[in-house]
């Protein structure tokens, strides 16, 4: 039974243009458009998926009048690694290169684009080059040829800082297995815990749905290019 993520299947981003956002992620990022269709579910809404390898993907959603909304750097967006943006949003996006050499490999791929790169910087976990995408992106991309370890990089007086006493920071290190039941029911709505933003009564109506409902109703699975015969 999976019990944690075994990577990211695929990032989503808004975009104002979704040409644009398409162009800078194949042609400067070098990741093949792979999907382009209406979004599920989502009246005006286009999704594209740009491949970054068979289990990764890079994703851009386009919805209506979405070029209007303000982007407000420090709230809306960081603008660069070191600033701030509101809680909730994405700080920056750093993807992976397999070795040195890949990563300085995208950085002049990057540059052959008249998009400037600062790096590579080395942060001991990882070696790492930054640059911004369209609408305002804080982007990277990080090599690391060794895993983490914990014990060198867990440091003490930034636990305290963060709040998280000795208790709390074996538990986190160590995330207990899943040991079922399965499949568990929707829990009951409770104003505490994380949810999405959809109107209170149509949200409570969707949680009260049962999942094979659910599933049956809401999939999408055809492409929407008929196979050839």
């Amino acid at each position: 039974m999976g019990q944690q993520p075994t990577g990211i299947h695929h990032l989503a981003f808004m975009a104002g243009d979704i040409k644009k956002h398409i162009a800078f992620f194949s042609q400067v990022m070098g990741c093949p458009l792979v999907a382009l269709f209406d979004m599920h579910g989502v009246p005006g809404g286009l999704h594209a998926f740009l491949r970054m390898n068979d289990h990764s993907y890079f994703s851009i959603v386009q919805l209506p009048k979405v070029d209007e909304i303000p982007i407000e750097i420090g709230k809306t967006h960081a603008g660069n690694g070191a600033l701030p943006s509101a809680p909730g949003t994405l700080q920056h996006l750093a993807f992976r290169a397999d070795r040195d050499e890949d990563l300085l490999a995208m950085r002049d791929r990057i540059r052959s684009h008249g998009v400037n790169v600062i790096g590579p910087i080395d942060h001991g976990m990882c070696r790492s080059i930054y640059f911004a995408g369209p609408d305002q992106m804080t982007l990277e991309v990080a090599c690391s040829t060794q895993p983490i370890d914990p014990a060198r990089w867990i440091d003490p007086a930034v636990l305290a800082k963060a709040g998280i006493d000795a208790e709390e920071a074996a538990r986190f290190a160590a995330p207990q297995p899943y040991a079922g039941p399965s499949p568990v029911a929707q829990p009951p709505y409770a104003a505490d815990k994380p949810h999405m933003a959809y109107p209170s009564e149509q949200y409570r109506a969707m949680l009260a749905v049962p999942d094979e409902v659910v599933t049956a109703s809401a999939s999408h699975a055809e492409p929407p290019v008929p196979a050839l015969a």
